[in-house]
């Protein structure tokens, strides 16, 4: 949606060189752009959903906004910024950084400053975090110089964003050096074209002669038309796709699974269900698919309800497994923990690829809780209970003397002291410019770390906490310093087995609680409309639901509230919304929050309670390619 225009050039300038800033509600400040996603959304962008403000850049005219975006015909929501003359090519055109790597195929890397280098097809970009900006509750990036005659092309129409980038041929696929552990197969095109990932599978925009299907099946890829172009598919998810240019080519990065066989049975055919879920429709499970009028808005509301006490089905926090960075696709969480029903889950930052907010799996803080936000929290077989929650930790030595612990595992960056252990991952890299740190083992400090160190990346081993004091906040232990750790949290809620965290609190005992300011939410996050994904309960079943516009951008927070009660909802938490919102039944994509596939950071599943979880699905990430390629 557009943001609402800001008061004056001084503030816009603030806002542009502080893309991160918080909004006025209580809770610290972050230090500097940080790394989500995200998003709602999940390298640097936004810290939080709707935090940003961003007015027109001083100095520019002609500015048009807006929410419908074609890609190559194909439309969808998402919002955009076109700056200069509508009958000329941009100065400037900003789009989201979920369209650009989602529906374009860009591929970006992220610095610990928090600047993005972005890469499509051997044209680069740096853009430092004072140039990301956020529409609505999107990150934007200025795509002005990708733009060229033989490439990707903008223009607007009758208020529509139009991107088309030429349909090039397939001239050879082939086969290349790879890393370890994996295989290679590489896509010579005639030109750029316009790439997306995501649910298993690759889609190439690119027109593909009779003779290269053979060599396709031959490298272990199925493929088949679908529009302008084809869709690719290999007996496992691809681990990482990228483009390079000077010829263009599409690199496809497969697990070494041994000899090359055709690809069958990545996933379900288009229109099925796993059967498992369908015996359980209609009995434990109930989906309902409704058209609800709110305030004059014709809404789409998705509901699956459940027991949980009764149910052979039971609710399980999904995440990517082995590090909190990263992201991936709501269809492969759902395959990795053989959720049948699958909802994104909460904020993450889509720059860095972080998580923002409580994630708690198994008693364990994969993630904190951050700004004293809404949480859902539950123990197996057993309805959730939702509330806001802080994890209060401090840190003191001999002398008595106390440090406050601001955040743990997380992706949220302010001044102080930070906590980080093997929860978050094998390693801890620097999330801003002014990091030095010490490793705790069984209260002793063992090592010092500095700035470059940091940066490059330290290992977390199983039993030692890395202590990271950011910004001007002291660090005064030297090695053999005994320390005390002490954590509480703020309420029972972080005594849960399983926490996730989102926000704003929607309902609480049948009242409406909406309170954004006081979880670090700005004005304009809470006024706009976006699709909305939630949690919620009414005091017998648990409730997961999606709501999306049907003629507009989807409700508001208060809205959607407002909604909920109606339908009977005693508690309802808002979980990441907008392109992150997502329903996955029985291995199909049912709701998709702008109509395309967006990666996200985590969810919530409905897991079957006899299944251990499945092996966990290769998954994407990252780039580059060794030389001859």
């Amino acid at each position: 949606m557009r943001q609402p225009p800001v008061g004056s050039a001084l503030l816009s300038a603030l806002l542009a060189t502080w893309p991160l800033a918080l909004s006025a509600g209580p809770g610290p400040r972050p230090l500097e752009p940080p790394p989500p996603p995200p998003s709602p959304a999940a390298d640097g962008a936004p810290l939080l959903p709707g935090s940003l403000q961003s007015g027109q850049a001083p100095g520019l005219e002609g500015i048009q906004e807006g929410q419908g975006l074609r890609v190559n015909g194909q439309p969808q929501r998402a919002a955009w910024r076109w700056a200069g003359p509508a009958d000329a090519p941009p100065r400037q055109l900003w789009l989201p950084l979920e369209v650009l790597q989602g529906q374009l195929g860009f591929s970006s890397r992220t610095r610990a400053d928090g600047t993005l280098e972005l890469e499509w097809f051997g044209r680069s970009q740096i853009v430092p975090a004072a140039r990301q900006i956020s529409l609505g509750d999107e990150v934007a990036i200025d795509v002005q110089p990708f733009l060229t005659p033989d490439g990707l092309a903008a223009r607007v129409e009758q208020g529509e964003l139009q991107l088309r980038v030429p349909v090039p041929l397939l001239r050879q696929v082939r086969t290349s050096a790879a890393p370890p552990g994996s295989r290679r197969v590489v896509l010579d095109l005639s030109g750029p074209a316009v790439l997306r990932g995501g649910e298993g599978r690759v889609w190439v925009a690119a027109q593909v002669p009779p003779a290269i299907t053979d060599d396709l099946r031959r490298l272990g890829l199925s493929g088949q038309r679908e529009g302008e172009g084809w869709a690719l598919r290999a007996s496992a998810a691809p681990l990482r796709v990228f483009t390079l240019g000077t010829p263009a080519r599409v690199v496809i990065d497969l697990a070494a699974t041994g000899p090359s066989e055709p690809a069958q049975g990545a996933s379900p055919p288009r229109g099925s269900m796993d059967p498992r879920l369908r015996a359980l429709l209609g009995s434990e499970v109930r989906w309902r698919q409704d058209t609800v009028v709110s305030g004059g808005r014709r809404l789409r509301l998705n509901s699956v309800r459940i027991d949980p006490l009764s149910s052979s089905l039971e609710l399980r926090p999904l995440s990517r497994g082995a590090s909190m960075e990263g992201l991936t696709t709501l269809p492969l969480l759902a395959r990795r923990h053989n959720a049948l029903v699958a909802v994104n889950g909460g904020y993450f930052n889509r720059v860095r690829r972080l998580p923002l907010g409580a994630l708690r799996d198994q008693g364990r803080w994969l993630s904190g809780p951050i700004l004293n936000r809404g949480v859902v929290a539950w123990e197996p077989s057993a309805l959730p209970r939702f509330g806001r929650l802080e994890l209060r930790e401090w840190v003191s030595d001999d002398g008595g003397r106390q440090w406050p612990i601001w955040v743990v595992n997380s992706g949220f960056v302010r001044s102080g002291l930070a906590r980080y252990s093997t929860e978050w991952g094998s390693q801890y890299r620097a999330l801003s410019g002014t990091e030095q740190a010490v490793v705790v083992r069984d209260g002793v400090v063992q090592r010092r770390y500095d700035r470059g160190s940091l940066a490059a990346g330290v290992p977390l081993r199983p039993g030692e906490d890395l202590l990271v004091a950011r910004g001007a906040a002291p660090l005064p232990w030297g090695e053999g310093t005994r320390l005390r750790l002490i954590s509480q949290a703020s309420n029972d809620l972080g005594q849960a087995t399983n926490v996730v965290g989102g926000g704003p609190l929607l309902l609480q005992d049948g009242r409406i609680v909406l309170d954004g300011g006081a979880e670090g939410f700005s004005p304009a996050f809470l006024r706009q409309g976006a699709p909305r994904t939630v949690i919620g309960s009414d005091g017998r079943q648990l409730w997961l639901l999606t709501l999306q516009g049907v003629d507009d951008e989807g409700p508001t927070l208060y809205e959607t509230a407002q909604v909920l009660r109606t339908a009977g909802l005693r508690d309802a938490l808002n979980l990441d919304g907008g392109s992150s919102t997502g329903l996955v039944m029985g291995g199909q994509h049912a709701v998709k929050g702008r109509g395309v596939v967006s990666a996200v950071h985590n969810g919530l599943g409905l897991v079957p309670k006899a299944g251990p979880p499945m092996a966990p699905a290769a998954e994407g990430g990252g780039s580059g390619e060794r030389p001859g390629t």
